[in-house]
């Protein structure tokens, strides 16, 4: 399982070697440089300390060979002295053999496989050779580097316990957060309290509140549903109640079997609203967007009730079309073209007229939808889109959710709706206006 207290122990630990050999590194080369330099200059010292008649004659005074174990700092030195003739005179490491200097001053050589540092002086006819091994350097400016690597490595685990007890303290309000949300009750969805919670965790309180919102709003609405549909129900099936006991009585009574029908049909019809209402909450809407074509989609609900149309002799067909698509869900679409056109056949009356027109112009598509039937009253138009609100003028029966089923198909999609009257006769223009910023069209 995933630790982000582990996590972070790890990488700062990990970053904390880097650094400790990073700077061992540069340790090394400046005490390298450093160190080079002052070695240098020992040589240079001691080859102009020295004088070469002296050590001719046998005085030897500061190059006695070393012989046996090395110890630590600087270690044993080589001197040679050649002749004009280039002949060695003297060395105080026999089998030595330093190749002959070229040139006076500093320079590094390789002889048998390891470099030298010499320095060389001219004195009279005879040259000086003061020489140092170079790994003896490098073993200096590595013994610095040590010093400052090793206690970096001595101090990793107390570096280690100190971020794992700086880290859990740091996490201690996500632990008391995720304890909160434990000890809540499912019914408990007011938001978390963002007093005192560090900066870090902010945005996820922010989250979680956002989230306790949409599930009360959704728990409300599921609430708000249940009673609605508990409210519209009671009165059709009451009447059906009644209706079946009048048919009881009354035998093969043809107008009471016919009331019976009527009002299974009304049922029916409620619950099928109730069912799409459900399904196009905007809580519980889940957006599948696709382009979708608005004048196939009206062909195909033109086509679904022209035998309806027919019985009732209304004419029914497309007024308008354009190449036309929107973005969006073509299933709630098809639900939306549905509860327009059966309002429009349920109250238009025989031998009227129903037009669908698809437009698209530079800001947006619309659609448009246009009976010859009663109407709405100007002031019944906003709250016609409530649940269970009816026109005030209309004397057909109905659930009174067919609009409010197309008004939020509509939010859903971001889309207007408006209702309007034509300019001569009665009827109703539903208007449902796509912006073309959320929309794609093809005039």
């Amino acid at each position: 399982m995933n630790s982000i207290r582990r996590t972070l122990l790890v990488w700062l630990l990990a970053g904390l070697a880097t650094i400790a050999f990073a700077a061992t590194g540069a340790t090394y080369l400046a005490a390298r440089r450093e160190a080079g330099e002052l070695l240098d200059l020992q040589l240079k010292q001691l080859a102009y300390s020295t004088r070469i008649d002296d050590l001719l004659r046998g005085n030897r005074p500061g190059f006695e060979a070393r012989r046996g174990a090395r110890t630590g700092g600087i270690t044993e030195l080589v001197t040679q002295i050649w002749d004009r003739d280039g002949v060695l005179v003297y060395w105080s490491e026999p089998g030595m053999g330093l190749p002959v200097p070229a040139t006076e001053g500093y320079a590094t050589v390789r002889h048998d496989g390891r470099d030298w540092r010499v320095y060389t002086l001219v004195q009279g006819t005879h040259a000086l050779q003061v020489a140092q091994e170079q790994s003896e350097r490098e073993a200096i400016a590595a013994q610095a580097a040590a010093r400052t690597l090793v206690p970096f490595l001595a101090l990793l685990p107390v570096f280690g316990g100190l971020i794992w007890l700086a880290v859990g303290r740091s996490l201690e309000p996500l632990d008391a957060m995720s304890r909160a949300v434990a000890k809540r009750r499912p019914d408990a969805l007011a938001p978390l309290a963002d007093r005192g919670v560090p900066d870090e965790l902010q945005p996820l309180v922010a989250s979680l509140n956002g989230l306790l919102t949409r599930l009360s709003d959704a728990l409300n609405a599921q609430r708000r549903f249940t009673a609605d549909a508990a409210h519209e129900l009671r009165t059709p099936l009451t009447a059906l109640k009644l209706q079946l006991d009048l048919a009881r009585r009354n035998g093969n009574d043809t107008a009471a079997l016919d009331d019976l029908g009527a009002g299974i049909a009304r049922a029916s019809h409620v619950v099928d609203q109730l069912l799409t209402l459900a399904r196009v909450e905007p809580e519980a809407f889940a957006e599948r967007r696709t382009a979708c074509d608005l004048s196939a989609l009206a062909r195909d609900a033109i086509v679904s009730r022209a035998a309806l149309a027919d019985d009732k002799s209304i004419d029914l067909g497309l007024a308008r079309e354009t190449t036309a698509t929107v973005d969006g869900d073509p299933a709630t679409l098809a639900i939306l073209l549905s509860n327009l056109l059966d309002n429009a056949l349920r109250y238009t009356p025989r031998g009227g007229r129903i037009d669908i027109a698809v437009d698209a112009d530079a800001d947006a598509v619309t659609l448009c939808v246009s009976d010859t039937g009663p109407g709405i009253a100007p002031d019944d138009r906003e709250r016609v889109f409530d649940r269970f609100v009816r026109g005030s003028d209309v004397g057909e029966s109905g659930s009174g959710l067919g609009l409010s089923i197309v008004k939020r198909i509509a939010d859903a999609h971001h889309a207007s709706i408006t209702l309007d009257a034509p300019a001569e006769g009665s009827g109703l223009i539903v208007r449902v206006r796509f912006p073309i910023s959320e929309n794609r069209a093809q005039p």
